[in-house]
């Protein structure tokens, strides 16, 4: 049996063979999840040798990256905001763009009382309520998804991370049915255009699921539907918060201030890209 150096760089030159852009880190977390074994046993390289089974199981990842899986769906779960989400295939993997929405809710707040009630449309993992009802404890909240395999991943994801006695997972579309009102609303909605699906990167378009991608033709038809329904379930004084695509802050802007709505402020990704607009009803 191989030992786990000699094992560790013969998937490293297999991943770069192949084109992997990470391969050492991607071949260190895939064999530290099949193997069990810790960042000091790479380096020290550990004689042990290890049981079929295991390699076996190494073996299957690899194979299922070299077929352009990516190590988050291999490994069924995402870190995000430094917490685990389980992944299933009604979710979109959790990008590290959608942090920016968690520190635009947190700077939203800063230095006032933290919102009570919130809302999140289209929830997918879960990852932004329950985030953020992770750190505002006296928070609690609804999140909706049209997928029943996202609401059931949502579900878990809260029990596993403390929260599911301060949420509710709705099987729904958008908001529909939802007569509650908040003091924050949140979304990281559908906003690609259909047409540029297909051109999307081979690991988006072959392993995160249609419907949290597909924005319609212009890539703004949950935008829409959003801003009509939250009028009516945002309190007085309220925000809301999107996650937007590249290129969309001018029609976003367009779209709000034509129904009568403010676009506030922007916060941009680590790439500078604008990608979360604060959205209100009259005066905040």
């Amino acid at each position: 049996m191989q030992t786990l150096v000699p094992l560790y760089k013969d998937i490293q030159t297999r991943f770069r063979a192949a084109g992997v852009e990470n391969p050492g880190l991607e071949a260190r977390i895939l064999v530290k999840a099949a193997l069990g074994v810790s960042d000091a046993d790479l380096i020290t390289g550990s004689a042990q040798t290890y049981p079929q089974a295991d390699l076996d199981r190494l073996e299957a990842m690899v194979a299922r990256r070299l077929a352009g899986e990516p190590p988050s769906r291999i490994l069924g779960s995402r870190e995000f905001w430094g917490r685990d989400f389980v992944l299933s295939p009604d979710t979109l993997d959790p990008r590290a763009d959608t942090e920016t929405l968690i520190e635009a809710a947190l700077e939203c707040f800063k230095g006032q009382e933290p919102p009570k009630r919130i809302l999140d449309i289209g929830t997918g993992t879960g990852c932004i309520i329950i985030t953020l009802l992770a750190e505002w404890p006296g928070a609690a909240g609804i999140a909706t998804d049209l997928a029943i395999g996202a609401v059931d991943t949502a579900r878990l994801n809260a029990a596993n991370n403390g929260v599911a006695d301060r949420i509710q997972v709705v099987h729904t579309r958008w908001a529909d049915g939802i007569d509650d009102r908040f003091d924050l609303i949140v979304s990281n909605p559908p906003y690609i255009p259909s047409k540029d699906i297909e051109s999307l990167d081979e690991n988006v378009r072959r392993f995160d699921p249609i419907l949290a991608l597909d924005g319609g033709n212009d890539g703004l038809d949950a935008y829409r539907m959003i801003l009509e329904q939250g009028k009516s379930r945002l309190k007085p004084g309220g925000v809301m918060l999107w996650e937007i695509g590249i290129n969309q802050l001018k029609d976003i802007t367009r779209l709000v201030e034509n129904i009568g709505a403010t676009r506030g402020r922007v916060w941009a990704d680590l790439g500078g890209i604008p990608r979360v607009v604060e959205i209100s009803y009259g005066d905040k």
